[in-house]
């Protein structure tokens, strides 16, 4: 009886290190980028809500309250509103993704790459931060047919709001992302979750003289310091009268204290950070 030998073959992988993680967050980010670019369909879909909320229903909404607002356009207030739309949609559906990359198994294929996952989440976010940015730029050219001006000061401000909004609500999504199984399960929740959001944040209306409970409401709501920004920088753009400013721009208040515009934008920065956090902790307990 003869017994044959057989040879081991060992095979070596990558040990993670630091470079590995920056590239595989730049193969991510440019993955998410072509996505974009190349779902015409997707980029046109997600402008439909936006520009029927301010051309439509800011146009209706504005002959009701033309007498009580005088020298503004009502849409020029809901413009700030309509950017975060924009923002937040495109950054929930970017992060969406990764239930569909789920589902087709691709996710699987990056998740056995030698980097850690964490670096995949950080991808994700800047990527859909960048698309959902760029998504916003397109309501950002439409200024000027709100009676915005197109003040480089104020288009670079609201450049970094979106981005920094955009990264927030994308985190988010990922975080609800992390342990879904299916599209349809995400896309409720993102849902359930956002459209209050968006209600309770002052995107379609001021945030002066709410009854209590709307007001309190109103201030936990996190969507609510990325608006506010917002309008504070178109705002400061505007000559409109001083009453007007204080009916239509009161800013945000805890218990009459008067919130600056840098602690909002820290509120925001911090709650990314901390999403992104928890993101990455849910991700490495997924399969």
């Amino acid at each position: 009886m003869t017994i044959m030998a057989t040879e081991t073959i060992s095979v070596r992988v990558p040990a993670r290190s630091a470079g590995h993680d920056v590239r595989a967050i730049k193969i991510v980010l440019h993955r998410e980028i072509l996505r974009f670019v190349n779902d015409r369909t997707r980029m046109l879909s997600m402008l439909v809500q936006p520009v029927l909320w301010l051309f439509v229903m800011g146009t209706g909404l504005g002959s009701l309250v033309q007498g009580s607002i005088p020298g503004i356009d009502f849409r020029t207030f809901m413009y700030p509103g309509m950017i975060s739309m924009t923002v937040i949609m495109t950054g929930m559906f970017s992060a969406g993704s990764i239930v569909w990359d789920r589902e087709f198994g691709f996710l699987r294929e990056m998740l056995v790459a030698p980097v850690s996952r964490g670096a995949i989440v950080v991808g994700k976010c800047l990527g859909g931060a960048l698309v959902a940015t760029a998504q916003g730029i397109i309501i950002l050219a439409m200024a000027g047919l709100v009676g915005v001006p197109y003040s480089p000061v104020l288009m670079v401000t609201l450049l970094a709001e979106m981005f920094l909004a955009a990264f927030t609500i994308t985190a988010f999504g990922v975080m609800l992302a992390a342990r879904m199984k299916n599209m349809q399960t995400f896309f409720g929740l993102m849902q359930m979750a956002i459209m209050p959001m968006m209600f309770l944040s002052g995107a379609m209306f001021p945030l002066a003289n709410l009854p209590s409970w709307l007001h309190v409401l109103t201030v936990v709501n996190p969507m609510t310091y990325a608006v506010d920004p917002m309008r504070q920088a178109v705002f400061a753009h505007l000559d409109v009268p001083p009453q007007v400013n204080a009916m239509l721009n009161p800013g945000v208040q805890w218990f009459g204290f008067q919130v600056p515009v840098l602690l909002e934008l820290g509120v925001v920065a911090a709650l990314g950070a901390l999403l992104l956090g928890v993101g990455i902790a849910e991700f490495r307990r997924a399969e």
